[in-house]
């Protein structure tokens, strides 16, 4: 005895249409409560048509309105099913790392800081052989200061200024 399995395997294949449309808007409406989120200078970074940023500031308008809230993001994930939202996340994509970049690179001034500051002459040849262009005596005077405040339990005010400085060479 033979089974058709043809109506179980076209049955399949509408539950993986099903999953992948359901995790589609999903996505869509994540997408959607991120843009609300987002300020609006990071907004004007995006490539928005006129409809999107009209939908998104309207539901930034309204996020304290509970219903209409959830309706506002459920068109505005209905909007953004509609269009090819590749560019968007792109953009999207490249601002996060942009603030990630950012961060890291900050992160790694304040090591040099530190660096200097606890190692003295070696640390700051260390740093003129990665900058060049540093001023070695500059570098010396803020770390003396530097060094003096702390033993003097004064604010750090030296060692903010040589902070500067290094952002000032490796920028």
């Amino acid at each position: 005895m033979q089974h058709d399995n043809s109506k179980n395997d076209s049955f399949d294949d509408d539950d993986l249409s099903k999953t992948a449309l359901k995790r589609h808007s999903a996505e869509m409406h994540d997408l959607g409560v991120k843009l609300v989120k987002m300020g609006n200078n990071t907004i004007k970074q995006l490539p928005l048509d006129d409809e999107l940023l009209s939908n998104i500031k309207l539901a930034k308008k309204i996020e304290n309105k509970r219903e209409g809230f959830r309706r506002q993001l459920q068109f505005l994930a209905k909007l953004l099913r509609q269009r090819d939202v590749a560019p968007i996340l792109a953009a999207l994509d490249e601002i996060e790392n942009r603030t990630l970049y950012q961060a890291a690179h900050f992160h790694k001034l304040e090591q040099w800081r530190d660096r200097i500051l606890s190692q003295g002459d070696d640390a700051i040849q260390a740093f003129i052989d990665e900058y060049p262009h540093a001023d070695r005596q500059q570098l010396r005077q803020f770390t003396r200061q530097a060094q003096k405040e702390q033993q003097q339990e004064k604010p750090p005010a030296a060692a903010r200024a040589l902070f500067k400085y290094i952002r000032s060479v490796a920028d």
